[in-house]
């Protein structure tokens, strides 16, 4: 494994393919990594950073130190919509014209997210009262996320993908690939020649991307997330390269890893339920977390903390390993044999 590089300036890949580090201001991620790949009439950007002064003057930087700088930019290519990844898309299209690329279904999802959310924020609160979070919480978590709006230039895209794409660009031929999971429209590009894909937040060297349920992500995220690792075990790749941390070469053994990290939070939320039914919000409570205790939490990583568990309980019922039912308005979720003790 590559050890992460701490650098501000551009990483060669190879011939025709830079790594850029961009940092994400008061965040434990630190940076996120787009790339920079050489068109025949241009360049492409895969990705660009959160809408703020550091991360903006940073990507200039780099794009200058490559020789690229915006006017050489033709097109970027938005792996989702996260404001780390997609957040100064705006800027990136106006200084530079690019052409901007994103799956079908993020692009549904920019306008109730990022420009008219009050129909969505109604959605959320109804949401949350529903997975057991306490009146007093609720509108809290319903508008943590409101902040992070400021950290998006949002921009309609020119083009979308729905996966299955060849994207040839320079030396290089680019098969999208839809992966979904960790938001519904995340999308991984794979060079197949070279040997190498470019991973986006859907697998990571070390730590796992959240998978969520929320009103704009229902069914089964995480079961979807699944699948779509499960969809990159065949591949016959050396290079690694992901959004965040650094370059890894162990695609199939991180695969096993996320696998087994996994089955291992979905045996946890079984041993929190135990004998009575616990909503969402009480699961959320009683599991550990890396990052600390819920309590804890800003209100936004507490929401989080609730879509997470949401995710693996819903997995959980579609595998038949609980169940789910509704009482007085609050969603349970149970050992199947348990439901008539709430």
């Amino acid at each position: 494994m590559t050890a992460p590089v701490e650098t501000k300036h551009p990483v060669q890949i190879m011939d025709g393919l830079l790594q850029l580090k961009v940092p994400i201001p008061n965040n434990p991620l630190g940076w996120v990594l787009p790339y920079l790949i050489e068109g025949r009439d241009g360049w492409t950007l895969v990705d660009s950073g959160w809408n703020v002064p550091e991360a903006a003057d940073a990507l200039e930087q780099q794009l200058n130190d490559a020789g690229v700088g915006f006017g050489k930019l033709k097109t970027l290519l938005v792996t989702h919509i996260h404001p780390d990844h997609y957040g100064l898309a705006g800027r990136v299209k106006e200084r530079s014209g690019a052409k901007v690329i994103i799956h079908q279904r993020e692009r549904d999802m920019i306008r109730s997210r990022y420009k008219n959310p009050e129909q969505l924020l109604a959605t959320i609160g109804d949401w949350l009262a529903m997975q057991g979070v306490p009146r007093d919480n609720v509108e809290d978590l319903r508008t943590s996320a409101m902040p992070v709006r400021a950290f998006v230039d949002a921009v309609q895209p020119d083009e979308v993908v729905w996966g299955g794409e060849r994207l040839e660009i320079g030396r290089f031929l680019f098969e999208v690939w839809w992966t979904p999971g960790h938001s519904p429209g995340h999308i991984c590009f794979l060079e197949r020649g070279q040997k190498f894909i470019l991973t986006g937040d859907h697998v990571l060297p070390t730590i796992t991307p959240n998978v969520s349920m929320h009103p704009q992500q229902q069914g089964n995220p995480l079961g979807d997330y699944i699948a779509s690792l499960e969809r990159l075990e065949g591949l016959d790749v050396k290079t690694v390269l992901p959004a965040h941390e650094y370059t890894f070469d162990d695609l199939r053994g991180r695969l096993r890893g996320i696998h087994r990290h996994h089955e291992e939070r979905l045996r946890e939320m079984i041993e929190v339920i135990g004998d009575a039914p616990r909503t969402g919000y009480e699961v959320a409570k009683g599991v550990k977390w890396a990052t600390g205790s819920f309590d804890t939490f800003s209100f936004w990583m507490q929401r989080a903390a609730i879509g997470e568990t949401l995710a693996h309980l819903e997995y959980l019922v579609i595998e038949d390993r609980l169940q789910r039912f509704m009482r007085d308005g609050v969603q349970y979720y149970a050992k199947p044999d348990d439901t008539q003790d709430a």
